[in-house]
């Protein structure tokens, strides 16, 4: 997996590739049962800045990916209503020495270098270091843009396996350039234009204009502290710096005559400063028969971001014979903007436990604060709110392996516009979204194997959203959006050495405001994923497999042309992989494994997504991933 949209694809419930997974690359952009969800590393929240400038992190430096589905404020504090994203950092291991490398070539010119080494600082293994990286970058599937990147992330732990253990992480990632954010126009991709459709390969863009250059350093701790048997204390910080320099031309989203497409263009610089901190206690107390498993925790987020950013007309662009070297654009005075936000956040959980029954309560409160600076006209645009969320639930086990469960949660989001509860007499910045979300469904697995299979149901209500006036100059709270949905998953392994991965998922997310459901949130998806590695013969030692990737129509908008809303079309997209273990040929090529795999393996032209605005008379698309095809040789010891 390149990025993380890929690593999330298989998962129910996920809309993934909002740009549609060829274009856009440069943020990881989803949606999880309707929402947009945020991502948090090593259980500290990734903080964007207020434009362009959001970190990514690059899918060699994780350990695993976690989705979490539903409100989870009560732990984590400002979240989204859908749920989150958790990934966890390669960190060091306990074992005297180890590494590996692998290179990877592939489809539009895509190369790779992985590097990973690790192993005992000291003889006793009282220290431990890891040192990875990777160098990568490929031409993407648009004419004239490409992606590079450099990252590299040393990591320290001191105290082994005693009691106290404290480990440094760092990382330095350089992205000098990342493709392109444009798209192609409503008329000429999902929908037939006089002269056609656009090839996938357009890109709206300027060649000589277009950069996406991203600097970004991270520095963080974890410590922790085994107190006794019972108890531990832990705690975890993050520094981030992220730089952006942006610029970018593409088109206005409607033609002005057959063929030619006026553009539009922005350049922005952009830097983010945040602090991030999460400690906690955590520990087991015993009632009776009952037993608790206790947390009380406190955390701390700040951020510091500036953002200057100019924005201006591009010359057009006649899209049967495009100029991708056309004269700079001359641009003017956009945004200038610094924003200072912190948030303290407080929370306590306990899970009880008897015999077969588990009830977790939690708990927590916010105070969140944000000074925005307007640097062209000197206002200042402040927010103090404070927010209480918890959540609930209950589940039992069965002894032969049914579990079912029940719970009730909440979250909040801050909110950035000026509202007015008295048709405009008086104005004050809008409080936070809040979610509610009640679910309920059953976990089984058979006992003594390993196949698990959960069904879900859920139904979600997000209040406080912002709702435009009339006339544009403030907004109401009035809004309200309510995702309903079903999901199943299904983990097995029928017969040693088959795995069996399936999902799906139906979901109705609608907007009351306007009677539509949420931009670009789809109705569902389904996924199925077979892996099998033959046990003996001449081939012992071969894997291979293959999915299948369904994604059911999506709301892309209302469309300009007066021809009501926008559905991009249902698709199934298929994948394949193999792996090899050149042991099995000789001894002597013990820790070398090959592996390929092809991403769209019939290469089926589909739109992805579609943002679509009547009021403006716009529209975007964005095309699917063509087939995508990469092998990799790596040694590994």
């Amino acid at each position: 997996m390149l990025n993380l949209n890929q690593a999330i694809r298989y998962a129910a419930g996920v809309t993934s590739d909002l740009r549609g997974g060829g274009v856009g690359t440069r943020f990881d952009q989803f949606k999880l049962r309707g929402f947009s969800v945020p991502t948090f590393l090593d259980g500290l929240k990734l903080q964007s800045g207020t434009g362009y400038a959001s970190p990514q992190t690059d899918t060699f430096r994780l350990d695993r990916v976690e989705i979490l589905k539903g409100p989870s404020s009560a732990l984590y504090g400002q979240s989204s209503p859908g749920g989150l994203v958790g990934l966890s950092s390669k960190l060091p291991l306990n074992r005297k020495f180890y590494g590996d490398i692998a290179t990877t070539g592939g489809s539009f010119d895509l190369y790779r270098v992985d590097a990973d080494v690790g192993g005992y600082a000291t003889k006793d293994g009282f220290v431990r270091y890891r040192l990875y990286g990777t160098v990568n970058g490929q031409h993407s599937q648009l004419k004239k843009t490409g992606s590079r990147r450099f990252s590299i992330s040393p990591a320290f732990t001191f105290g082994g396996d005693g009691p106290t253990t404290l480990t440094l992480l760092g990382n330095y990632q350089y992205d000098p350039e990342n493709g392109t954010y444009g798209g192609a126009p409503l008329l000429g991709s999902l929908l037939r234009a006089p002269f056609g459709h656009l090839p996938r390969n357009f890109y709206d863009g300027d060649a000589s204009f277009e950069k996406y250059n991203r600097r970004q350093g991270a520095i963080t701790y974890i410590f922790n502290q085994k107190i006794n048997s019972d108890w531990n204390f832990s705690t975890r910080g993050r520094y981030d710096d992220i730089m952006v320099e942006n610029r970018s031309a593409y088109d206005a989203g409607y033609y002005t005559n057959a063929t030619t497409l006026p553009r539009y263009a922005y350049s922005t610089n952009e830097h983010v400063h945040n602090l991030a901190f999460d400690s906690a206690f955590k520990g087991k107390v015993h009632t009776g028969s009952v037993k608790h498993s206790l947390m009380f925790g406190f955390d701390y987020m700040q951020q510091s971001a500036s953002e200057y950013g100019l924005f201006g007309s591009a010359p057009s662009i006649d899209v049967l014979h495009p100029d991708y070297h056309m004269a700079n654009p001359t641009l003017s005075p956009w945004v200038n903007y610094q924003t200072n936000s912190h948030q303290i956040g407080v929370y306590g959980q306990d899970e009880i436990h008897w015999k077969g029954l588990v009830i977790t309560g939690s708990l927590r409160n916010d105070w969140y604060r944000s000074d925005q600076l307007n640097r062209s006209s000197g206002a200042t645009t402040r927010q103090n709110p404070s927010q209480i969320t918890w959540r609930a639930s209950g589940l039992y086990h069965f002894k032969f392996g049914l579990s079912p469960y029940i719970s009730y949660s909440t979250s909040f989001e801050p909110q950035s516009g000026l509202v007015s509860g008295n048709g405009g007499a008086t104005l004050r910045q809008a409080d936070p979204s809040v979610g509610k979300q009640l679910e309920g469904g059953l976990k089984y697995q058979i006992p003594k194997t390993s196949l698990l299979f959960t069904v879900a149901g859920f139904h979600i209500e997000q209040n406080n959203v912002l709702v435009a006036s009339s006339n544009g100059a403030y907004s109401t709270e009035s809004g309200k959006v309510h995702s309903d949905g079903f999901e199943f998953e299904a983990h097995a392994q029928p017969f040693k050495n088959f795995d069996i991965t399936a999902s799906v998922s139906v979901q109705k997310v609608k907007d009351d405001s306007t009677g539509k459901p949420l931009l670009q949130s789809g109705k569902g998806n389904a996924a199925l994923f077979v892996f099998y590695t033959l046990p003996d013969g001449p081939a012992k030692g071969l894997g291979f497999g293959g999915g299948m990737r369904y994604s059911a129509k999506t709301y892309g908008g209302e469309s300009p042309y007066g021809k009501g809303s926008v559905w991009v079309p249902q698709y199934a997209v298929f994948d394949g992989s193999l792996r090899y273990d050149l042991s099995q040929l000789s001894e002597s090529l013990r820790g070398w494994k090959v592996s390929a795999s092809v991403r769209n393996l019939f290469d089926k032209k589909y739109i992805g997504n579609c943002l679509s605005y009547a009021s403006y008379g716009q529209g975007w698309c964005y095309y699917g991933e063509r087939r995508n095809a990469q092998g990799t040789i790596a040694f590994s010891w």
